[in-house]
């Protein structure tokens, strides 16, 4: 390559340019910059009180992200309705080093139920939603230079919080809705023009990703050119790498920006093979990362199949309860611990599943990042399940829209499940609201109510056992009675919806059985008499695990070979496991929560089950 050699005009400029560049900063301007995030985890005070008055002092603490219930000294009756109190107040002081820039959010992940923001003793704004991010403009009310900042969080303390038509994550199954900032709080610092969220949109086919990036202009009009910069995750390699055409905006004005990178040669994302890619993108006067993988997925109408990257994909897995387990008297600080979390996922792999519908509650957003890394298909589904007569689907489309913008970078979601087991046409209408805005057009499920279109998944919940809660079964066994016939999977909007009509769409059963036992091996308060029946009053804890464990992976196989269903989604993988007086429902299959040993019978029966055949 020639060199060229600057000449004496040229370097003179570039000298002028440097010592204006510097006089500015000397004068107090700022400089363009790029984001800076700043976690403002860790330990907080927190006190109990009203809703409308601040406390008078603040004399315990608590860690964020979490609950209540981890409060030092603990309150009582946290999770429960109580006279004692309306809210629980969240305190802590931070500085801000030099100067403020453009733009200053306050970022709060999630938090329940209901929440209030109080800067330096000016009100920021309020949000009723519960499961969504929750963003505040603090940036008038925000001191630099090192000065202190006193941040007030005001949460409900009780789900009536928040008005009847705010879902709450309402379950039949719990007893305890514990309240708090349960992920992450970021302050978001930048300039303009700001990058407000970028979707990126994998296209397989022709190895290209689209990227769409919605701008927000500051005070003054000026052209606007979005640069992008497309890197592996694993190496660093610049992968992909263009900008935009320029765009005049307005003061104030927000745009969309699109761009397509071709990516040559790109590396497929895919549970056994979880490839990711970064997108950087910049305007000059911000910046902003987001991780993706060159992924696709759909169902297929003709044959019902699950469609990865262009091939049918065999769907195998189980489920996570995240708020059934945030009332798990081991619980702890588990859910917020990284590695305990990797580990879970990793363990899940080692049953052979490779795929987790996040039922009934969004955990934190590191549980995304993680199935991202260790590779699984996520149904995620938004915290509602029953009470439909206070439903509106205004709020839902508010809600819907927050929870898709927050997570549509993830390669690991696949499918957005608008609800579980409820009857109400309020989800469809929200979800066909929403459903244009994800660009790269994942398929619905709607629960027990009509899917919306012929490409969108329904998910069925055939539980057979049941039946023997009140009869013991023949001589022939209780398997010879129930699987007499490969049955179309039942229990599901094909049964249940008020339509009463019978729709062809794909299919994926993630819940069946009805047989679960505790921790300690004893049965649920839904299975004790099925066990009676099945195996007598005097059954060991031995005979009821091995019992558990050959029956759930005969169905598994009975569902599996039979070729009725997308995927097979055991249930579930974690939940509450309860005893004594709040005896659960339900359970998981872990034996040792902590260390994430499974009981052993199942974990030999049911792997095999899940084996990666076919």
């Amino acid at each position: 390559m020639k060199t060229v050699c600057p000449t004496k005009q040229s370097l003179c400029l570039c000298i002028a340019a440097v010592l204006f560049c510097t006089a500015l900063q000397a004068a107090g301007e700022k400089t363009v910059s790029s984001r800076r995030i700043i976690s403002l985890d860790g330990t907080w005070e927190i006190a109990e009180g009203a809703l409308n008055a601040f406390p008078d002092s603040f004399t315990h603490h608590v860690p964020v992200p979490g609950l209540v219930d981890m409060a030092s000294p603990a309150f009582p009756d946290v999770g429960t309705k109580s006279s004692r109190r309306e809210a629980f107040w969240y305190r802590r002081t931070f500085r801000l080093e030099g100067p403020l820039p453009d733009v200053a959010w306050l970022k709060i992940h999630k938090a329940k139920f209901g929440t209030s923001v109080f800067l330096n003793g000016c009100p920021v704004g309020d949000r009723v939603s519960c499961f969504t991010p929750l963003v505040f403009d603090i940036r008038d009310v925000l001191k630099g230079s090192g000065a202190e900042n006193e941040i007030l969080i005001r949460v409900g303390a009780f789900r009536d919080s928040v008005p009847a038509t705010v879902p709450t994550g309402h379950d039949f199954e719990k007893v305890r809705y514990i309240p708090g900032i349960y992920d992450s709080v970021e302050l978001i610092l930048c300039n303009t023009p700001t990058i407000v969220r970028i979707q990126a949109v994998p296209d397989v086919p022709a190895e290209a990703v689209r990227i769409e990036t919605l701008i927000e202009n500051g005070t003054k009009a000026q052209d606007v050119i979005v640069t992008c910069q497309v890197r592996e995750v694993s190496s660093g390699e610049i992968a992909a790498s263009g900008a935009t055409q320029a765009v005049r905006l307005a003061a104030n004005q927000q745009h969309a920006f699109d761009l397509r990178l071709p990516i040559e040669n790109c590396h497929l994302w895919s549970p056994e093979d979880p490839f990711l890619y970064e997108l950087e993108a910049t305007t000059g006067g911000d910046t902003l990362r987001v991780r993706f993988g060159m992924r696709s997925f759909r169902f297929d109408k003709d044959s019902g199949r699950a469609i990865l990257n262009g091939k049918p994909y065999m769907m195998r897995g189980t489920n996570v309860c995240i708020f059934r387990f945030f009332e798990d008297p081991s619980r702890g600080n588990l859910p917020w611990r990284t590695d305990w979390v990797r580990t879970l996922h990793r363990r899940f792999k080692s049953m052979h599943w490779n795929a987790i519908r996040y039922c009934i509650g969004f955990p934190p957003e590191i549980w995304y990042e993680i199935a991202d890394e260790v590779g699984f298909l996520i149904q995620d589904e938004f915290p509602l399940w029953g009470k439909p007569e206070t439903l509106r689907s205004e709020q839902l489309v508010k809600e819907y829209t927050a929870w898709m913008q927050e997570r549509w970078n993830h390669p690991c979601v696949v499918i957005w499940d608008a609800q579980n087991e409820t009857i109400t046409p309020e989800t469809g209408k929200a979800l066909n609201a929403v459903r244009h805005l994800d660009l790269s057009n994942r398929p619905w499920d709607n629960g027990w109510s009509e899917p919306q279109v012929d490409t969108d998944g329904t998910e069925t919940h055939p539980y057979l056992f049941p039946q023997f809660r009140k009869r013991k079964p023949g001589l022939a066994g209780p398997l010879a009675e129930l699987l007499t016939s490969p049955r179309i999977p039942h229990n599901g909007p094909n049964e249940r919806s008020r339509s009463k009509k019978k729709f062809p769409n794909a299919n994926i059963i993630n819940e069946y059985a009805w047989l679960w036992l505790n921790r300690d091996g004893t049965p649920t308060t839904l299975t004790e008499d099925i066990y009676k029946n099945l195996l007598g009053i005097d059954a060991s804890r031995t005979q009821l695990r091995k019992t558990y464990a050959r029956y759930l992976a005969a169905l598994t196989e009975y569902w599996r070979c039979h070729r009725k269903a997308a995927g097979v989604l055991h249930f579930c993988g974690l939940g509450y496991s309860r005893s004594g007086a709040l005896r659960g429902q339900t359970s998981d299959n872990f034996i040792n929560i902590e260390k994430l040993t499974f009981e052993p019978h199942f974990e030999r029966y049911v792997r095999d089950a899940f084996s990666p055949v076919g």
